[in-house]
């Protein structure tokens, strides 16, 4: 009775193996099967193992998987060993980047790839300013000596003769003095894919933005003694080139409320309630300069073909409202008025607008100035989150030493402040050492010695 239940079980057990057995030779056949027919179905027969004499389905048969299926290409072994080795070291990114891809299928052994990330590390090394090197004397060398040699010119913009921008000294100097209006606004104004390949639709753009004054549209303006009124005579054309017609210049003028306006044909006559000849002459300029379109500050708009596109040069510059015209790429707009980058995009756009505009000025002289001193000065300038010219009234005026400020510009102000106020100089820079006679804190100067001496005397 006790050997019929163990029995059973065992018959149980071999039973399952037999069907796990021929599910998977089922298995196998319809997979050998179905690979016969794919390969006959392409005109291929299917391949025989050599040793077995198995048929095995042909490469090509095999389903490719979907790209998004597809794992991550492995990591080859010289960026393994690469990865390995620059755990040790700071270097920037974009040094790893260039070590991997001159590195990536060449034939290196560990040690070789030891031996290039160490020469990297110490050329980098190398590279780097030396701890007690004079930075802001050797980039003040290097702007300030090239300065010398630049003349004194302005540039006739995009070979247009009525726009002109200044250049050489006079725009170094109003760069490093951070002028809140440079002498020559300009702006440059690329299209977008709908106005920059049309020359009308890029007419359209410029109507604008570009400022018509009264001044631009009327032919003449004379005073009648004998009514005491202005008359406006209007040019018909320019003011329908311009989409402006006479009602609405009349309007545009009765919102200066100078007196009374009419229209009499092609002429707009003013009445104004004075008569005063000092009242007149002024009312004759506040009327002629009236705005009646486009944006503030844009005086002249020239459209210029470059590269199979239309752009805009803008004598006057206004990037707060030019940004909300239609039409204009925004993302490629430009002005070389530092100040207006500051208040509508932020201090790192004007520490951008500050490098690219020194920089070009020397490059356009011919002067040869590396662009880290250039990088250096515009640091210095916009560090505080406000741009500050390099000067008494900035970066020199504010420095931390009494004897530095006093050594720059009005001495005995400074001296007469400080002492009023009870300030004192804890000697840290250059220009104050050199006062008092010390070593300077630069080179070897700024090495501090100490020597402890036995107590014996040995």
């Amino acid at each position: 009775m006790s050997e019929e239940p163990s029995e059973k079980a065992e018959t149980k057990e071999e039973t399952e193996t037999e069907t796990e057995t021929k599910a998977k030779a089922k298995a196998k056949a319809k997979a050998k099967a179905s690979a016969s027919t794919k390969a006959k179905s392409e005109g291929k027969k299917p391949k025989k193992a050599k040793e077995t004499g198995k048929e095995e389905p042909s490469k090509e048969a095999e389903p490719a998987q979907p790209l998004s299926d597809q794992p991550s290409p492995p990591k080859s072994r010289n960026e393994e060993i690469l990865d390995s080795l620059l755990a040790k070291y700071s270097l920037p990114e974009s040094l790893v980047v260039q070590l991997k891809d001159k590195t990536a299928g060449l034939d290196l052994t560990a040690d070789q790839l030891s031996r290039i990330v160490e020469e990297t590390n110490s050329a980098y090394i190398k590279a780097l300013i030396e701890p007690g090197e004079a930075a802001g004397t050797v980039a003040a060398q290097s702007v300030g000596e090239p300065g010398t040699q630049m003349t004194l010119r302005t540039f006739h913009y995009a070979g247009v003769r009525e726009l002109n921008v200044t250049l050489g000294l006079p725009r170094l100097i109003e760069i490093v003095d951070a002028r809140r209006t440079p002498s020559t606004p300009t702006m440059t104004l690329y299209l977008d894919e709908e106005h920059r390949v049309s020359l009308e639709k890029a007419k359209e753009v410029v109507a604008r933005i570009e400022r018509i004054a009264v001044e631009n549209i009327a032919k003449s303006i004379e005073y009648d003694m004998i009514n005491s009124s202005f008359i406006v005579e209007i040019d018909a054309e320019v003011a329908e080139d311009k989409c402006l017609d006479l009602d609405f210049i009349a309007k545009s003028i009765e919102k200066l409320k100078v007196g009374k306006v009419s229209v009499e044909g092609n002429s707009i006559i003013i009445s104004p309630e004075t008569t005063a000849p000092e009242k007149i002459k002024r009312l004759r300029e506040r009327i002629l300069d009236l705005r009646l379109k486009g944006i503030k500050g844009i005086k002249r708009v020239v459209i210029q073909k470059e590269d199979n596109e239309y752009v805009l040069y803008t004598d006057g510059s206004n990037l707060a409202q030019v940004l909300g015209v239609k039409g204009i790429d925004t993302t490629r707009i430009y002005t070389n008025n530092i100040s207006e980058i500051a208040e509508v995009l932020g201090i790192e756009a004007a520490r951008n607008a500050i490098i690219r505009e020194a920089f070009q000025v020397l490059d356009q002289q011919g002067l040869d100035v590396d662009i880290r001193h250039v990088i250096l000065v515009a640091d210095l300038m916009t560090s505080t989150g406000k741009i500050r010219q390099i000067g008494r009234h900035g970066v020199s005026g504010e420095k931390s030493s009494v004897l530095a400020r006093a050594a720059f510009e009005v001495t005995v102000k400074h001296l007469l402040d400080a002492a009023a106020h009870g300030e004192e100089d804890a000697l840290e820079g250059v220009t104050e050492n050199v006062i008092v006679g010390q070593p300077v804190p630069l080179g070897t100067g700024i090495v501090e010695l100490f020597m402890r001496f036995s107590k014996d005397g040995s």
